[in-house]
């Protein structure tokens, strides 16, 4: 059975022409602006030089239509009053650049077959009357040439060769038609430059506003718009960072006050006789100590990566984790390697790996961390997959699950649960460094959450 296109994949799906014209499209506004005009630009001054050169050749096609026929038959009537002996002496003297004569002979040709060349040769013969005309033939060289054969008055035979001449167009005027399309294509780059420049900066601006809201200020100068909006975004910038900073205090403030009081409890129900109730108190302020030890971490990673990079070997660091987690009984494989040193931040790397570890140990009994580094385009990129043979996660819920005190509903109890925080924490650190974590469900079963990262390998600065 035939397959149509809306049951393909996506990535084997065909490409309308559309989308193939907007791939061939440069991909910044600055570069699309730019073309657009330079070659609207190019279009124009085209369209302008067909209709100038068309208006020229009309021009010269009515001003040689009123005189040549004339010129020509004054010409033939000069011949037919000459003596027989003297016609070949004057032959010369009446050439012309677009006609000239030869005694004798024959019209050679065919009929003239073009609309123009048919209204050249109808004026000409209706010109030269009351000369008879014998033959009228078009060759091919010159183009658009005419040989007439006209019969004077003693019965000899004269052949005019005449050809249309169209207006020439001097070699000066091409050149100064690419001279302008040139300084029109310099004034367009720097127009669409001075719009596009602010657009840039502020584009910047924005991916430097980090999770820790430390970003540039903007140079509050240009045009009245440029500065109003580089106003409006430095004042943007204040008030997020004003309210995430109170946020952030406020929820470190509690979980670090929640602490004494948990550590009270601790002592009084150390104090407690054995029992039952005594290990169920227990558990609930151990978990609750750590959601107050999540929540304190949590509120620290919104604070932003305050860890410098550094040049460090990630094989070695890839590895000693692996075998920490061996030392306490826990089996992880590591498969890949990075090949080479590379400049990040090495412990905010190894806490995102150790809560997706972590958080697939606790689901699963197969968990692999996998390596794979890459060149593109963009550089070197590095993508970190830890995967497990888990139950994996309802899809509707993939993206909630990196949000924080989020917990799948199907969890919720004090072995599996956790705090809710081991993702969220390992998304704004991925957020922080720049990186980008996703899960997904993979097809053999279990769950794939993968890092993917720009890795640098010089050395970074001071």
């Amino acid at each position: 059975m035939p397959t149509s296109a809306a049951s393909l994949p996506a990535d084997i799906a065909p490409a309308s022409p559309a989308t193939g014209l907007r791939r061939l499209l440069p991909r910044s506004l600055f570069s699309r602006v730019t073309l657009i005009i330079v070659v609207g630009l190019a279009i124009a001054q085209l369209l302008t030089f067909m209709a100038i050169g068309y208006e020229r050749g009309i021009a010269m096609r009515e001003l040689m239509m009123i005189g040549i026929e004339r010129d020509i038959a004054s010409s033939v009537a000069i011949l037919d009053r000459l003596p027989a002996a003297e016609r070949e002496g004057w032959l010369a003297r009446l050439e012309r650049r677009n006609y000239h004569f030869v005694l004798g002979g024959n019209a050679q040709g065919k009929a003239p077959d073009t609309a123009s060349t048919q209204q050249f040769a109808t004026a000409i013969a209706d010109a030269m009357r009351p000369f008879e005309i014998v033959k009228i033939g078009q060759v091919s060289s010159p183009p658009q040439g005419l040989q007439i054969q006209v019969r004077l008055s003693d019965g000899s035979s004269v052949i005019v060769h005449a050809r249309r001449v169209d207006m020439p167009v001097s070699s000066w005027v091409m050149w100064l038609l690419w001279v302008q399309l040139l300084v029109l294509a310099v004034c367009a780059w720097y127009a669409v430059r001075l719009v596009t420049r602010p657009l840039a900066q502020l584009a910047d601006a924005a991916d430097e506003l980090g999770p820790d809201l430390k970003g540039q200020q903007l140079a509050e100068e240009g045009p009245t718009e440029v500065r109003h909006a580089a106003r409006a975004f430095n004042a943007m910038q204040k008030r997020i960072a004003g309210y995430m900073a109170e946020r952030v205090e406020i929820l470190a403030a509690i979980s670090h006050d929640l602490q004494t009081p948990i550590t009270r409890m601790r002592l009084r129900t150390d104090l407690m006789d054995g029992g039952h109730d005594r290990d169920k108190f227990r558990q609930d302020l151990d978990a609750m100590h750590a959601l107050v030890r999540e929540g304190v971490t949590y509120a620290r990673t919104l604070h932003g990566a305050t860890e410098p990079p550094r040049r460090i070997d990630a094989d070695a660091l890839f590895e000693s984790m692996v075998a920490d987690y061996e030392d306490s009984g826990q089996q992880v494989l590591l498969e890949g390697r990075v090949g080479e040193p590379m400049v990040t931040r090495p412990n905010a790397l190894r806490r995102i790996l150790t809560n997706l570890i972590d958080n697939a140990l606790k689901f699963g009994t197969d968990v692999r961390l996998q390596v794979h580094a890459s060149a593109d385009a963009g550089g070197n990129r590095l993508t970190l997959a830890v995967i497990d043979n888990g139950p994996g996660i309802p899809p509707d819920q993939l993206e909630n699950v990196l949000k924080p005190f989020y917990r799948v509903e199907g969890s919720r109890n004090r072995n599996t649960g956790g705090t809710g925080l081991g993702l969220a924490i390992a998304q704004q650190l991925a957020t922080a460094m720049g990186a980008e974590l996703t899960l997904r469900n993979r097809d053999q079963g279990g769950l794939e959450a993968r890092l993917t990262m720009n890795t640098n390998t010089a050395a970074p600065p001071d």
